[in-house]
């Protein structure tokens, strides 16, 4: 059975993540991001949101494991940070819904939701610019960067959050995440 690893950065839905996950019926578990990352038996990895940089644990480390990572809010920055892309104070600032727009209808993770797809999203901090190697794949009104995939190496990440329940379609992100750790 595939399983999957939330890595806890103090976000306030990273229960709803690993909730989400295991109402999917997927074997997870919830660990803090002090783990060291020889103790991850996971065959993907769930960058939770958080509060901010400064309390990433060995989040950077993670990505050194092999196995296909999501990032969520936080967990998305976190790749763009320590893979050479850029992030800074997002011009919005807190929580809102968000319509964003899918780009890339062959992306593994978001291709298989509606072209305009409304979202639960924090904007304080965002990606800025994506690291090499990576693809710009959703976009909205607030956010230019919205989500990112590095299909080569199973990477992703999207500034909103799929495990609430003011996300559309937040379980699809899931299922097909799902399918990318099964491959």
């Amino acid at each position: 059975m595939t399983r999957i690893v939330v890595i806890d950065n103090h976000g306030q839905f990273t229960h709803l993540e690993h909730r989400a996950l295991r109402d999917l019926g997927i074997d997870t578990e919830l660990v803090d991001n002090d783990t060291p990352p020889e103790e991850l038996d996971a065959d993907g990895i769930v960058l939770s949101g958080g509060p901010d940089m400064d309390r990433i644990g060995n989040c950077p480390d993670y990505l050194e494991l092999d196995v296909p990572v999501l990032g969520i809010c936080l967990g998305m920055q976190i790749l763009a940070a320590e893979l050479g892309g850029t992030v800074g104070g997002g011009d919005y600032g807190g929580y809102a819904d968000v319509n964003v727009d899918i780009l890339d209808e062959d992306d593994p993770l978001l291709g298989s939701l509606a072209p305009e797809t409304r979202v639960w999203a924090s904007h304080a901090d965002e990606v800025k610019e994506v690291p090499d190697g990576f693809t710009h794949t959703a976009t909205s009104d607030v956010c230019d960067i919205e989500a990112m995939s590095d299909t080569d190496r199973d990477l992703y990440g999207v500034q909103w959050h799929p495990e609430v329940a003011h996300t559309e379609e937040g379980e699809a992100v899931f299922e097909n995440f799902l399918a990318i750790c099964e491959q």
